[in-house]
């Protein structure tokens, strides 16, 4: 990637508001995150090896904790469950593929390293990991749908 590409690419990051943009492109890793209220602009580029180029990333997601809001109570109580975040931006898709079972459905349990999606990102598809135990409440997203980076994807009861 030429240097005039990449300052392209920083100046259209930063005009888009996107808090962070990972890229890996012939064997180079570009990472581009911005600060929202300064719009500074920080770039790490490094070399990554060949091999792993064309494996699957394994990404965990992560996972926050969600508040109702003060001034007013929801109608269903999401406080006491924990949220699955995007870690990436990219397409998000429930299943390994179109003709498999989905990786996780509402009700399912889940423990760490248990895979509960995919996010196609530069035509890598990386599977989702889970960080917590617990069951799926609900799901957020929909299939072959566009996420961006920290945007919620699932709401699970650690109990």
């Amino acid at each position: 990637m030429e240097l005039k590409e990449i300052q392209d690419l920083i100046k259209f990051v930063a005009k888009s508001g996107v808090s962070e943009v990972e890229l890996e492109i012939n064997g180079t890793k570009i990472v581009i995150k911005t600060q929202p209220k300064e719009k500074e602009v920080q770039v790490i580029a490094a070399q990554v090896p060949q091999a792993h180029t064309a494996a699957p990333a394994h990404a965990p997601a992560p996972v926050t904790q969600t508040a109702p809001p003060a001034s007013e109570k929801p109608a269903d109580d999401d406080s006491k469950y924990i949220t699955i975040k995007a870690p990436m931006i990219g397409t998000f898709y429930r299943r390994p593929s179109p003709d498999k079972d989905l990786f996780v459905n509402v009700g399912d349990e889940i423990k760490p390293g248990s895979v509960i999606c995919i996010i196609e990102a530069m035509k890598l598809f990386n599977e989702i990991e889970a960080e917590l135990t617990g069951r799926i409440v609900k799901v957020l997203v929909d299939d072959a749908s566009p996420v961006e980076y920290d945007q919620p994807l699932f709401l699970v009861d650690p109990s």
